[in-house]
């Protein structure tokens, strides 16, 4: 099964974060925050306004950081994928 976004939806997989901390002590699950950096999956073909469609800035294969706590969380084929707005993309990661 594949995911393709409406609008202006974007689908993301989170990268995981980093499991020991620079000193080198294990964090245990409790204790990690939840990622903010994402890969992007796919892409919407943008969101209509005034009848014009505005483009979207992000594209596939992209890595950005997204709100805390954004977005809808999905599971497809036992990966976990998040779906978030255009808006709730705070940056691309360069």
């Amino acid at each position: 099964m594949t995911l393709k976004p409406l609008a202006d939806r974007v689908v993301t997989k989170m990268i995981e974060a980093e499991e020991t901390t620079k000193s080198g002590i294990i964090l245990a699950g409790s204790a990690k925050e939840k990622p903010q950096i994402a890969e992007v999956i796919a892409v919407g073909p943008g969101e209509v306004v005034d009848g014009k469609t505005v483009p979207m800035t992000v594209k596939v294969g992209d890595r950005v950081i997204t709100s805390k706590y954004s977005g809808t969380e999905v599971k497809v084929d036992d990966v976990e994928y998040v779906i978030v707005r255009q808006s709730d993309i705070l940056a691309v990661v360069e």
